[in-house]
């Protein structure tokens, strides 16, 4: 008998909210069958191509087997800590799972890797982002993609690139900042509130006196580029605290609700884990905004 909703949220649920090795093993184990191989059909990935010097700026584009152009082009910016991941595995279908559920609605995907800390620091990963998203508005109409018309989605440390990008920390290159819209997913926007863990340290140093410069609450809020975020209700409690945060912040100054969506019965994993499975809750909802901005 095929799982229930609410058996999934509690398979979820038991595994913790801490990013321990069995946790992150147990979420793959549960989401990673449930992806719909139709997501695949009709798909063309043009693999591992350079946006930068780094061996680690290389980029993949899903795009229709059949051609077509002038489509929406979702940019992917994985997360991992600041200090692993990738835009593929051999072993799981992440994250080819987003760029080809991607095509199914009709866009073009770009998935990045990022150079890694500690030997890249901060602003290293905004750079990249930076850096790809030139790559995309010189290179997508190639691919069928119209640059006009980019969004720029990661999750996690891939979030805070997104988001460090947004508010400018790593330049914005010669398009300026060349966004259609922004989805930051489960992120820590206020830095200098942020938990002294190796990986942070890694990434934003060992200076702990200057992570409040890298905040980027205010800037979001400030910002005039069209805004998804979300956060999971099984997320780290670190996610949860700066997302009610930004909430808060964001209604004391613009008298409305931020943009924020709880993802019901979704770990820190599984937004992107579960897009193109029947469980995806933030597949529906990046589509519609795509759909209203793009």
């Amino acid at each position: 008998m095929a799982q229930t909703f609410k058996e999934r949220r509690s398979a979820l649920a038991a595994l913790g909210l801490d990013l321990t090795p069995d946790m992150v093993g147990g979420t793959i184990a549960i989401a990673a069958p449930d992806i719909d191989p139709a997501i695949y059909e009709g798909v063309k990935v043009v693999k591992d191509l350079a946006y930068g010097p780094h061996e680690r700026n290389v980029l993949d584009v899903y795009k229709p087997a059949d051609g077509g152009d002038g489509r929406p082009v979702l940019i992917y910016v994985h997360g991992g800590g600041f200090v692993r991941g990738a835009k593929d595995s051999d072993t799981t279908p992440y994250f080819r799972n987003i760029g080809a559920w991607a095509v199914q609605q009709g866009w073009v995907a770009v998935v990045i890797n990022y150079r890694l800390a500690p030997e890249h620091a901060y602003p290293s990963g905004a750079q990249d982002v930076s850096a790809a998203v030139t790559w995309t508005v010189d290179r997508i109409a190639e691919h069928g993609g119209d640059p006009a018309r980019i969004f720029l989605a990661g999750q996690s440390a891939g979030s805070m690139h997104v988001a460090d990008y947004v508010v400018g920390h790593g330049g914005f290159g010669p398009h300026g900042r060349a966004l259609a819209g922004a989805v930051i997913v489960s992120c820590i926007y206020d830095v200098g509130r942020a938990s002294h863990k190796d990986l942070h340290t890694a990434y934003w140093g060992e200076d702990t006196s200057r992570w409040g410069e890298y905040a980027t609450l205010r800037g979001l809020i400030d910002t005039d580029l069209p805004l998804m975020l979300a956060v999971s209700e099984y997320d780290e409690p670190e996610f949860q605290d700066h997302a009610s945060q930004f909430v808060a912040e964001w209604f004391a100054q613009r008298g409305t609700y931020a943009p924020m969506h709880l993802l019901y019965g979704q770990n820190h994993l599984t937004p992107v884990y579960g897009v193109g499975s029947p469980w995806d809750e933030l597949g529906p909802k990046l589509a519609r905004f795509i759909d209203v901005n793009g």
